[in-house]
């Protein structure tokens, strides 16, 4: 076994950082303000490293991201956060071919069947496919000074320290490549380690090893399955809209259309539950024409197909409360997804992570003694919006399982009759944009005379905001409310 020097004088030290997805990146980027030297660390080959392009159509399929074939969006806050720690990316990205859009004014936002009000809410929508989006934070992150990317890596454990209470003081590598030797262990010291390993991180095998105390664990099963393929995009589709959102409240279909970097339309069909979309011709066609409006089945019989349609399954949200340990091990932190997994229907991952790596940066000013505790105290605020934002949505359904409180049945329900008001209040439908999209507080909506509002008679459901009936909702029984 070798091991690698690691500088420790004040200001000078090291930082690893696992896993290269949009977290890490954004992490990285942070971990420069303080550290002289940081290491990206990921398991897959990462060409975008020296590729300014990917093929035209080309999902930018790799092993530690299987949702990239699938619709992103970088929501409002995500954007102004990216743009903070790399000013001129959305710039690059929209030079790059990516769309962008205003939030209900360049598409088209369906809730309960119904279009919510095309009003201008001062949020701007970045198109750009994960892969673009992936590739462009990957190499401006490469060209930062001090910052290595080490792509088919993998982390075989934690180095630590027993005194103390204990401490991470790097990570046992090997080469991950094909015909890599898997004994060929490497340790990497570092003064910090940052888990932005994804769902499937390993932190708490490696916590369980080293005798640590496992962080309690939320979950919400929706057992949510998608589709995606990539249609031929004419001018004329959508009458030049960019994109289409129907939600799946308060059935369990739901879907989303945007226009690619290559002016293409990347199409993804949704259901929860088991309710998943087929991947033939003819049923992905099928489940698009029982959405509760047609806008999406329209498109699709207009449209040409140039691949076939991606599956993907999402089986349950999952939240690690590190933030209620007594002790977290001094020089691990973990962040984005395996800190804590949403819904992908409400679109919050890449965006929460931003927020996350603003958090660290805070963290980090204070000094590097104890940054996981108080980086997990100053997180939990920021996640608790997000987590309660998508599970309240998700509980309602009476098959989804997780806990439930008289608090989240009542959130639930105003934030359900916020959405039909949406349809014919632009006031209404505007706070709530800037609220889905993590710009305002959830409590924007809670303003009095806001809520004079929302809480005013619904006009006669059934009928989308151009007057034309609503399709049938999916499984109504499902949109049984508390």
């Amino acid at each position: 076994m070798t091991s690698e020097p690691a500088t420790s004088e004040p200001g000078t030290g090291h930082a690893v950082v696992l896993g290269a997805g949009v977290a890490g990146l954004l992490a990285a980027r942070v971990l420069t303000e303080t550290f002289a030297r940081v290491t990206v660390l990921d398991r897959d080959d990462l060409p975008g490293l020296g590729a300014a392009t990917a093929p035209a159509g080309d999902f930018g399929d790799r092993r530690g991201v299987p949702q990239a074939r699938h619709l992103h969006a970088l929501m409002d806050r995500g954007r102004q956060i990216v743009e903070e720690l790399h000013p001129g990316l959305v710039e690059e990205l929209m030079a790059a071919g990516a769309p962008t859009s205003e939030v209900l004014v360049g598409g088209r936002y369906y809730m309960h069947g119904q279009r919510l009000r095309p009003t201008s809410t001062g949020l701007t929508s970045v198109l750009a496919s994960r892969p673009l989006l992936e590739r462009t934070l990957l190499r401006r992150t490469a060209a930062l000074p001090g910052v290595r990317i080490r792509p088919r890596t993998a982390v075989a454990g934690l180095l630590g320290t027993a005194s103390g209470g204990g401490r991470v003081t790097g990570v046992r590598i090997r080469p991950d490549g094909d015909g890599a030797d898997p004994d060929a262990i490497t340790e990497l010291p570092a003064e910090l380690v940052v888990d932005a390993s994804g769902r499937n991180s390993r932190s708490l095998d490696w916590l369980a090893a080293r005798g640590q105390q496992p962080p309690p664990i939320s979950r919400v099963t929706v057992d949510l399955g998608y589709s995606s393929r990539l249609y031929e995009r004419r001018p004329e589709h959508l009458d030049g809209e960019n994109s289409i959102i129907v939600a799946t409240a308060p059935g369990l279909l739901g879907a989303g259309v945007a226009r690619t970097e290559d002016s293409r339309w990347i199409v993804t069909l949704a259901g929860l539950l088991g309710q998943h979309p087929p991947t033939d011709e003819a049923g992905f066609l099928a489940f698009a024409r029982g959405l509760p409006v047609p806008d999406v089945y329209d498109l699709l019989r207009a449209a040409t197909p140039l691949t076939a349609p991606v599956p993907f399954r999402f089986r349950e949200s999952v939240r690690r409360h590190f933030e209620a340990l007594r002790d977290p091990l001094d020089g691990l932190v973990v962040l984005g997804d395996a800190l804590c997994s949403f819904n992908p229907l409400y679109a919050q991952g890449m965006t929460v992570a931003a927020q996350q790596a603003l958090v660290l940066r805070g963290t980090l000013a204070a000094g590097l003694p104890g940054v996981p505790r108080r980086f997990y105290g100053a997180v939990t605020p920021v996640l608790d919006v997000a987590w309660d934002m998508a599970t309240s949505s998700d509980l309602r359904y009476p098959r989804v399982t997780g806990r439930r409180s008289p608090r989240g049945r009542v959130t639930g329900a105003y934030a359900a009759r916020a959405q039909r008001r949406a349809a014919h209040d632009p006031q209404v439908a505007r706070t709530l944009m800037r609220v889905v999209n993590l710009v305002d507080p959830p409590t924007a909506l809670l303003r009095p005379a806001l809520a004079v509002r929302v809480l005013a008679p619904t006009p006669r459901a059934g009928r989308t905001a151009e007057g034309s009936p609503a399709r049938a909702i999916a499984d109504p029984a499902e949109a049984t409310r508390p």
